[in-house]
């Protein structure tokens, strides 16, 4: 298959081009070509612009950009950064996509869990529809709604609702790791809130499962099946680098230090990969405790 990939360099994109580019050819979407060269191989073929894509001649398009959420404080500014980052590039697909007489079969778009809102503690799969409306839910509806316009009996679009990523390096892991390390990490705020999570080699494997099984489509819950709560969380990832987790942040503090965005730390859900399981995705770390010590912290 010929593959376009956006988000090449970021986390997922980074573990995942390797494996594509076994068995297949892959075009990459990105402002910057030779960094995008040193990261992922000369193999990879790097365009600036959708314009110099010719989707007619693409298999599949994979499309995971935009601007990483807890980078900064969430001003209005940063909101509308954040939104058009993913909206307006996954609007630009779908209209070069609809113009094809012989369109990509198959659309993967990135979404996230903070698409349900937060949530107590029952169990949230892909049919759960009692959102809370908050703006982790705005931005991941609107990025959808822009992906799934051209979802037809030629394109099955397959949106990503993506958990937490474990990887070494990177990611929201890669931020909580120094505290603990110092021996200053700890549950954050009343510590109930879910966190789902989900290992970086699940997240590959089961985006080049969604790849090749042509019955997959609508949103998919990129999460492990057995998520925690932040004061499990914390504990287990203690005990796996050998650190205490005693100091619990309040959540006054990190709504000082973090504003409207400490509501992704503070508030959570337990969310369940029911239409990856129905299929058959069987996962490598479905248990954190492993996932973590898999990582060698």
């Amino acid at each position: 298959m010929h593959i376009l990939l956006t988000g090449g360099t970021g986390l997922i994109g980074r573990h995942l081009c390797p494996f594509l580019l076994n068995h297949h050819k892959v075009t990459v979407l990105t402002r910057n070509p030779i960094q995008a060269a040193v990261i992922l191989t000369h193999q990879v073929h790097t365009v600036k612009s959708l314009d110099e894509v010719n989707f007619e001649e693409i298999d599949a398009v994979i499309n995971l950009a935009g601007e990483p959420i807890v980078n900064k404080r969430w001003s209005e500014s940063q909101k509308r950064t954040l939104l058009n980052s993913r909206i307006n590039l996954t609007l630009q697909i779908s209209k070069a996509i609809s113009r094809c007489e012989s369109p990509p079969h198959t659309f993967i778009s990135g979404s996230a869990i903070g698409f349900y809102g937060r949530q107590e503690n029952q169990p949230i799969d892909e049919s759960f529809n009692d959102i809370y409306p908050e703006f982790s839910h705005v931005l991941c509806r609107d990025w959808e709604h822009a992906a799934t316009k051209v979802h037809s009996d030629k394109t099955r679009v397959c949106l990503l609702r993506t958990g937490i990523v474990l990887a070494k390096q990177g990611g929201a892991l890669g931020k909580m790791l120094p505290a603990f390390k110092f021996g200053f990490g700890g549950p954050l705020g009343h510590g109930q809130q879910g966190m789902s999570w989900i290992h970086i080699d699940d997240m590959i494997q089961l985006i080049l499962f969604v790849l090749s099984h042509q019955d997959i489509h609508g949103p998919i819950n990129a999460t492990a099946p057995n998520p925690v709560d932040n004061n499990e969380f914390s504990q287990t990832l203690a005990h796996v680098i050998s650190r205490p987790a005693m100091l619990r942040m309040p959540s006054w503090v990190l709504k000082l230090m973090m504003g409207e965005m400490s509501d992704l730390l503070l508030h959570g859900q337990f969310v369940l990969p029911n239409k990856l399981l129905s299929h058959n995705y069987r996962f490598h770390y479905p248990t954190l405790k492993p996932a973590l010590e898999s990582l060698k912290l």
